[in-house]
């Protein structure tokens, strides 16, 4: 319906032509605006009625338990590759998982894991390179983000946090104990719900304009043919160069793996095409601009580095076993 009503408005109503680069960017503009938008609101209207009346005290406890031993990163990271989101419809859910109290290792085991499997990107994935490909991305992709959260747990980033983050956490822990102990109807708080969620997408929206507006011009004007110049198979920085040039771009999963397709029947190795591929889902720079409502530049700048380093390992991994 989404998909439909920006296709109306742009090719139908302002008149531009989906064969051309503007075209293509002001539609994926509008398409993606009102959907991670509409997203944003009605999981901050969810996170809200959890923070409300879910024992979130008890999950923050269970999850920061050392006696998991990280299988808390790991289920995080499950959930991350059952959820169907893109880098940037995921911050969303990693905005309510914080302000959950949920430790920021185990929120970026999910952020990271989210946006890279998914069940539509492996039901393609399947169907361009077979079984056994298939599992290894799979497989892989957990594994990064539960490798990934863990190492960036250990680090303590949690004072990196923006102020308006350690705000919503603070206001959500004693808005939360506040309304436990007058149990308050659901009726009578339902609405405070609804007007917490809209500040959460008015203090964000012009992050995630910013951040779709630059995805867009990326999506319309990248020329085509571009990249399979200089990622063939007789380049040895070829995966590097791929997850390099992949963070300016911005697509989700189900929207690369043609690309990726392509790029392999061009004789692209097809671990260099799949650390291309990580690095377009799982890092790009409108996430950038998105993360930065919640997060310092120090602590995106660490999140970035370390996920490039474990993409090209992985392009390195994947080419040696396929």
């Amino acid at each position: 319906m989404i998909q439909r009503f920006a296709d109306w408005l742009v090719y139908g109503v302002f008149g531009m032509s989906a064969e051309t680069h503007a075209g293509s960017a002001v539609n994926f503009f509008f398409y993606d605006s009102i959907k991670i938008l509409l997203l944003l609101f009605l999981i901050s209207i969810v996170m809200g009625i959890v923070n409300a009346y879910f024992p979130i005290d008890e999950l923050r406890r269970c999850l920061a338990a050392r006696k998991l031993y990280g299988v808390q990163y790991l289920l995080a990271s499950l959930f991350g590759a059952v959820t169907p989101f893109c880098s940037c419809s995921s911050i969303p859910l990693f905005i309510g998982f914080v302000k959950g109290g949920i430790p920021l290792g185990v929120t970026l085991a999910f952020l990271i894991t989210s946006p890279l499997v998914n069940e539509v990107a492996v039901a393609m994935f399947l169907g361009s390179f077979g079984l056994r490909a298939t599992m290894i991305y799979v497989v892989s992709g957990i594994l990064l983000g539960t490798a990934g959260g863990f190492l960036l747990g250990r680090f303590e980033l949690e004072r990196y946090l923006s102020p308006w983050v350690r705000r919503l956490q603070t206001q959500s822990e004693t808005e939360s104990e506040a309304w436990a102990e007058r149990r308050t109807p659901f009726a009578d708080r339902f609405p405070v719900i609804v007007r917490d969620a809209w500040g959460v997408v008015r203090s964000v929206l012009p992050y995630v304009l910013a951040g779709i507006g630059v995805g867009a011009a990326m999506h319309g004007y990248v020329p085509e043919g571009f990249f399979e110049q200089y990622m063939s198979k007789d380049n040895w920085f070829a995966v590097p160069l791929a997850v390099i040039c992949a963070v300016p771009m911005y697509a989700n999963a189900a929207g690369i793996v043609p690309v990726i397709q392509v790029f392999v029947a061009k004789g692209i190795p097809l671990g260099t095409a799949v650390a291309f591929m990580m690095g377009v889902v799982g890092l790009s720079l409108p996430e950038a601009a998105m993360l930065k409502k919640v997060m310092t530049w120090r602590l995106i700048g660490i999140f970035f580095a370390v996920m490039t380093s474990f993409f090209i390992l992985s392009g390195y991994v994947f080419n040696m076993l396929l």
